[in-house]
């Protein structure tokens, strides 16, 4: 026998073994794939079933907002409470629900909280289904790999809800993408979403690509090339898994044109995808005077927003020192100016973050011109306001800025970041008028507050003015015209 056929008996050797292994392989693969099949039909039709035993018993359809925060009293839970107002109010015969991790307060609590904080009163209750897991979606309990953990988190939180309570239609208001297939596909419901902020965003992928250190990048991570390869893999990654995840909604609704473009661009359905400004509530704060304020003894700067990290606090104090610094901190003129931080605290981890921004103006020596406001009511909200002259904002890539409008409608001179929603919504010029100003650094916000307080007392009220009606088209009102319009195609096939 030659080489050549002894090659070949060799090979079809190798063959026939390789069959031999594969095939039970094979089997088994398709004998595990068969067994899920089975298993995700078999919970699908009992999911089903505990929602036709709920209809049966409650004669209409039931819509449910997944909003773990509910009781947080930012931006986003400002836009459920609206929404919810709307939907109440055009539809009579269908029952709200919302998923909420606030364990420690009742359902009239958190429809109180809402009122005081929002001026929201809803036509009718809703029922809250109380989620005992909120932990799994908590950042503190991962340190490392925040997004993935956060996201398997939210299946397992996901899980728990539906498997407490399982609706007609499913809304996620808070933008837990990775909740949508559960709903949709083991629930079998209609699902929607509203879009605050992208979990991962092309800038995110920028930022860890040109090793730029933020509060979600931090310098070990910038200052490696492998750590910074590595995280960039991942992050890709992560972005395909999160357009999947996000492509299941039947509706898609954004809340600014920043982040339109990044659902856009990762979700990849732009037939579903609409944006609806959130609501600000414009009205409330009309009844704010408008006038000169040039015989004011002191000028407040007020910043409106939750105490998180990416709010970044720590550049409107470290500003705030600069202009001191700049004004020769002379003792009479260190008290013409000061800085109230209005924010809410949504747990532990927040009121941490507020004490350390404590020791930072302890640390800078502006501990007495910081004032920190938590949790305040809506009445204490405008009486901040009303004696403010700056309105601060400083997150990098804000996905829309409810704050930044609400200081604009109550008369005060806007300095935003230059970016996201903000730079592209918001602070825009009204009428040929200016509306506000934009910065970026630490540096531009000292210059713009400077150049703000300089500025002839007429023409900050010119300013005031020209920015208070530019606000008119992010009223509660248009809000809800154009949420009942996006969701109209979702209502429409409940079967009432």
């Amino acid at each position: 026998m030659s080489a050549h056929d002894q090659l070949v008996l060799c090979l079809c050797e190798l063959t026939r073994l390789l069959w031999k292994l594969l095939l039970p392989l094979l089997l088994l693969c398709v004998l595990l794939v068969a067994v899920l099949v089975l298993l995700v039909l078999a919970v699908r039709l009992w999911l089903q079933s505990s929602r036709n035993a709920r209809r049966a018993r409650e004669g209409r359809p039931t819509v449910a907002f997944f909003h773990p925060y509910c009781n947080a009293g930012g931006g986003g839970e400002r836009v459920l409470w609206c929404a919810i107002r709307a939907l109440q109010n055009r539809y009579a015969d269908i029952n709200f629900v919302v998923y909420t991790g606030d364990l420690g307060v009742t359902g009239q609590q958190i429809l109180e909280g809402a009122r005081q904080r929002f001026n929201i009163v809803l036509p009718r209750p809703v029922r809250f289904v109380f989620l005992q897991h909120r932990v799994l979606v908590e950042p503190s309990l991962f340190p490392h790999f925040t997004l993935l953990g956060q996201s398997v988190g939210s299946v397992f939180l996901g899980w728990e809800a539906l498997t407490e309570l399982v609706p007609d239609l499913y809304v996620d208001s808070m933008g837990y993408a990775f909740t949508l297939p559960l709903f949709r596909y083991l629930g079998g419901c209609s699902v929607g979403s509203y879009v605050h902020y992208p979990t991962i965003s092309t800038d995110m992928l920028s930022v860890v690509r040109e090793r730029n250190p933020r509060f979600n990048n931090p310098d070990f991570i910038s200052n490696s090339l492998f750590l910074s390869a590595f995280k960039l893999v991942y992050y890709c990654l992560f972005a395909v898994l999160y357009g999947m995840a996000g492509s299941c909604s039947d509706v898609i609704m954004v809340n600014s044109s920043w982040t339109l473009d990044h659902i856009l661009s990762l979700w990849r359905s732009p037939n579903r995808t609409s944006v609806v400004y959130p609501p600000c509530d414009v009205s409330a704060f009309l009844d704010i005077p408008l006038e000169e304020d040039g015989d004011r003894k002191c000028h407040s700067i007020v910043s409106v927003g939750q105490f998180r990290p990416e709010k970044d606090h720590r550049l409107q104090i470290r500003a705030f020192k600069k202009v001191l610094d700049r004004r020769k901190e002379g003792l009479g003129v260190r008290q013409a100016l000061k800085l109230v931080l209005i924010g809410g605290c949504r747990n532990q981890e927040d009121e941490d973050r507020v004490l350390m921004l404590r020791g930072l103006c302890q640390e800078l020596g502006v501990a007495d011109r910081v004032e920190f406001k938590l949790n305040v009511s809506f009445e204490e909200l405008k009486r901040q306001m009303s004696e403010a002259t700056i309105g601060l904002h400083t997150m990098w890539n804000e996905h829309f800025g409810i704050g930044v409008v609400e200081c604009m409608a109550a008369g005060k001179v806007i300095l935003a970041h230059k970016s996201g929603g903000p730079k592209l919504d918001i602070v825009r010029p009204f009428e040929g008028g200016q509306t506000g100003f934009l910065a970026d650094n630490e540096d531009s916000y000292a210059d713009a507050i400077e150049q703000i307080l300089a500025l002839p007392p007429d023409s900050r009220l010119q300013i005031r003015r020209n920015a208070r009606q530019s606000v008119a088209r992010f009223s509660d009102e248009e809000f809800e015209a154009c949420f009942l319009a996006a969701m109209e195609p979702l209502m429409g096939t409940l079967e009432r």
